[in-house]
């Protein structure tokens, strides 16, 4: 897939940025980070699709970068006037920093039912380790006697200010923008070495993210959006946002009674029905098979599975 086809999937047109007195201004930016593994510079994506260099301007997209301050300063930037990006360089998670990675657990109506599970009375929390973080076109690669292996498409909520003890009325204030996530699992290791949600969750490659940082005010209505994934071409998932037993105002707010959430933590938000564990037999991914991801309005990613190393 070319690189301009994979930016242009899951993005709207951006829309004039304006700060008038008495009129809140607005951050209406799609920002991604490219180039090697470890080497990842700052870009913004233009109304073609095409990524702009923004290393001029930040040196990363960190944390410090998801204020609303900095993201509507970046918004001001004359898009045009930026270098265009070259060629067809590797996408990677689109912030860097990320302090932890939090995730619901049986969050969507349909899904809570093909898994036989009670819905939840209060988001089901667990943690992915920030080891499992890989860029969004990245291989997944299959652990080590795990082979159960399954897929999950998400939305991922950014945190951009810090959240303590909100309340759902002010959760928004604390959000700087939203990302695809594919929270990998490993069913056995999930469920048969000890119930542990964070052990079959976190190996290494567990966690792609991104292409892009979408920034909150590029969404109009975050719980109206579909969210779908394919395996080897075959459509698997086909789900709304709508769905979700928690919306993201619950979610964000109920979490800061528990932790403190801080700028760069990323909140993973439960996925719809077809994942490959709740199919009559259960069809888990093997190495070859090729993931598709996708959330409307924010982007998709694709990952083929490797072999254990």
């Amino acid at each position: 897939m070319s690189l301009i086809k994979r930016l242009q999937i899951g993005l709207v047109p951006l829309l004039t940025v304006f700060t008038l007195a008495g009129t809140p201004s607005f951050a209406d930016v799609t920002l991604v980070r490219f180039g090697p593994v470890g080497n990842e510079k700052p870009g913004i994506i233009d109304s073609q699709g095409q990524i702009r260099d923004l290393s001029a301007h930040i040196t990363d997209i960190t944390p410090a970068t998801l204020s609303d301050t900095s993201l509507e300063q970046i918004a001001q930037i004359p898009i045009s006037e930026l270098p265009l990006v070259s060629g067809d360089p590797r996408l990677g998670v689109p912030l860097t920093g990320i302090g932890k990675i939090v995730a619901i657990g049986f969050n969507y109506v349909n899904h809570a039912a093909e898994m036989e599970v009670q819905l939840p009375t209060e988001p089901l929390t667990f943690m992915k380790a920030t080891s499992a973080l890989t860029g969004p076109f990245d291989s997944v690669i299959q652990p080590r006697n795990g082979h159960k292996l399954d897929y999950e498409a998400e939305l991922v909520v950014v945190i951009g200010k810090r959240a303590q003890y909100i309340s759902e009325d002010d959760v928004f204030d604390h959000i700087a923008g939203y990302t695809v996530g594919h929270d990998v699992s490993e069913r056995a290791f999930q469920r048969e070495r000890g119930g542990q949600f964070t052990k079959g969750k976190s190996a290494d490659t567990f966690a792609p993210v991104g292409p892009y940082l979408v920034s909150k005010d590029k969404i109009k209505d975050i719980q109206n959006l579909s969210i779908w994934s394919e395996v080897n071409g075959d459509m698997r998932q086909q789900g709304n946002t709508a769905d979700m037993v928690f919306g993201v105002k619950e979610i964000v707010s109920h979490l800061s009674q528990f932790m403190t959430l801080h700028p760069g933590d990323v909140i993973f938000t439960g996925t719809p029905a077809g994942v490959g564990d709740g199919m009559v037999p259960p069809q888990y991914l093997k190495p070859g098979d090729v993931v598709r991801i996708g959330i409307e309005g924010i982007g998709e990613q694709r990952q083929t599975i490797a072999a254990p190393k």
